[in-house]
This record gives C-alpha cells, structure tokens and sequence, in this order.
C-alpha cells in the first residue's frame, strides 16, 4: 500500500537509523515556524518518549535536545508527518524566553530563528 493512503507508520530512517529527515517546528498556537532541523531514529523516539523537541544536531554530530544548555524548551502539543512519510511537522509549546540561540540586542532570544527577511537584497531584522 501507498504511504499516502496508509494509517501505518512508514517512516524510513535506514538501516542503521542514521538518514536524518527535515522537521519543521511551528508554535502550536500562533502558528509562527520556529525552526527547520533534522532527526534521525534516535532523535525522533527521544521526541516521542520525552514530550519535547529533539532533533540531530549537523553540527555537532550529536543529539539536541532543544533548550537543555537555555532552558527554552519546546513542548511538543502534535507531531504530523507529511504524505510521504519523509519530513515533519512538530507544533510545539515554547516554555523559556525564545527559541532561537541568537539574541535581539535586548540579549534576549528570537522568538523564530527566522527574524530577519531579505529586503532590497539585504537582511533587515523584524523584530528588535
């Protein structure tokens, strides 16, 4: 059967759990995207078991658990996966300050990491 028309998890993390798959995080509530990341198997059961966001840290190499080091967490209200089974959708709760690890001149952090937009082919900040 077709994961479009499946109620089965069909989620393909590889063999070994490694292939990382995009989660776009969004406030369960106002709907803003907080962030684009990755999870792998790992990451994802850490999610499911936990109630709040981890995801795969390219980086790093390791796992994430948003909002351990700042204490801006992400509660997680749903987790949807898109018709093909490849990619995320986590609506989330914030609990702390702001989400991104960047901060306003205020030193306080972004409510989204997307807080700047292009305009006349620069970035001009949105909030501040």
């Amino acid at each position: 059967m077709k994961k479009e028309y499946t109620d089965e998890l069909l989620i393909d993390f590889g063999s070994d759990g490694k292939n990382l798959l995009p989660v776009v995080t969004q406030n369960a509530e106002t709907k803003e995207v907080l962030i684009l990341s990755f999870v792998n198997l790992e990451a994802f059961e850490e999610t499911v078991r936990s109630g709040y966001a981890t995801y795969w840290s390219r980086s790093r190499n390791e796992l994430w658990k948003k909002g351990m080091t700042s204490g801006d967490m992400l509660k997680i209200m749903e987790i949807r996966v898109n018709c093909e089974q490849n990619s995320f959708l986590f609506l989330v709760k914030p609990e702390g300050k702001g989400t991104c690890h960047a901060k306003s001149k205020n030193n306080t952090p972004y409510t989204s990491c997307y807080y700047r937009k292009i305009y006349n082919n620069k970035l001009k900040f949105i909030e501040e």
